[in-house]
């Protein structure tokens, strides 16, 4: 009895130790993060003001940075080279005010977003970068896949600055939706592969396919098993929402979308309403992910059904980037010819 007692006080002495070790280190790379951003931004300042002020300028001109780095190499060695003081000073130029940089960024997550030229989407990525704490490949994929203007194309001009200024907030069931989905992680042909093969390739890039989903959500189950009067039918995956505490519920068709793949979808979310859910779940929510779909059968199909329904369409490749933009850039413009025209009245 003596000696299982001393185990398992030693055992704790470990983990003690243990969490203090881990505790310091992280403690140790905040700070030392928070000197490298502070001094990279105090060097793009430096750069800006010379750039700015006194006739010596002149004497170096659009050759100030490679020179600089030369000379800065001589003196100190790594981290100068001409991108990075590029870097540094657009980091200066784009956060002025030292206050809005976070700490819970590393130098790498803002050489990323000093990439994004446009204000709006930047903003949308650094603050879900905070919210999801996204690494530097989860943020390069997530700017890859445009997921800024997937998002904000659905919205208005005051959503899309909301957007922009807080990222996404998940506050009801429409703020996990995305049409269309991005599955370009997948290896799968173009054309001719079944619907079996996409479910076992999203669970086999599980951790990609949660990325793509969004934050929130916990892998339940794969073809869960539901019997009524002795036939079986199966919902290809199951989630549970952290945050909207629901099921979600996926099927995943490989063709264009049909009423009757509503209809099953929704005898599946009443089932899970009578027979799933706890005393704490809220309603489940269901997903229809689908090649194609047609915009008023959808419309009529999901018309009188008060189940929360959504069928949204997938796609295997990476989207057209610069046609989104265009597509964002003209929904805001015209919601300021509305607002113009409005304020004329």
């Amino acid at each position: 009895m003596q000696d299982e007692i001393h185990i398992n006080s030693y055992s704790q002495l470990i983990n003690s130790v243990g969490s203090l070790l881990s505790a310091a280190r992280q403690n140790a790379y905040r700070e030392v993060n928070n000197i490298l951003l502070t001094t990279y931004w105090n060097i793009g300042k430096h750069i800006v003001e010379f750039e700015q002020h006194g006739n010596e300028r002149a004497k170096y001109g659009k050759n100030l940075l490679n020179q600089l780095s030369k000379d800065l190499k001589v003196e100190h060695r790594k981290g100068f080279s001409r991108s990075n003081l590029q870097n540094m000073r657009l980091f200066y130029l784009n956060y002025p005010n030292y206050q809005t940089v976070s700490g819970n960024l590393t130098w790498s997550h803002y050489v990323e977003l000093l990439s994004i030229s446009d204000e709006l989407a930047r903003s949308f990525y650094e603050k879900q970068c905070m919210l999801e704490n996204w690494g530097i490949r989860e943020l390069k994929r997530q700017k890859n896949t445009a997921l800024f203007e997937r998002l904000a194309l659905s919205m208005d001009k005051k959503e899309v600055l909301d957007l922009s200024k807080q990222g996404k907030l998940i506050q009801n069931t429409q703020d996990i939706i995305k049409d269309p989905y991005v599955f370009e992680f997948l290896d799968l042909p173009t054309s001719n592969y079944k619907e079996k093969q996409l479910e076992n390739a999203l669970i086999d890039k599980l951790e990609h396919f949660l990325l793509e989903l969004g934050k929130g959500f916990a892998f339940i189950a794969q073809q869960h098993k539901i019997t009524l009067n002795n036939t079986h039918f199966y919902v290809d995956l199951v989630f549970y929402h952290r945050i909207l505490k629901c099921f979600v519920l996926i099927d995943l068709k490989t063709r264009k979308v049909s009423h009757q793949d509503i209809g099953q979808m929704n005898m599946y979310l009443n089932y899970f309403k009578m027979e799933e859910n706890v005393e704490d779940d809220n309603p489940p929510i269901g997903i229809v992910f689908a090649a194609d779909k047609d915009e008023i059968m959808v419309e009529y199909a999901t018309g009188s059904i008060t189940n929360q329904l959504f069928v949204s369409r997938y796609q295997l490749h990476l989207p057209d980037i610069k046609l989104l933009k265009e597509e964002l850039e003209l929904l805001i413009n015209d919601e300021n010819k509305k607002g113009i025209t409005n304020e004329n009245k």
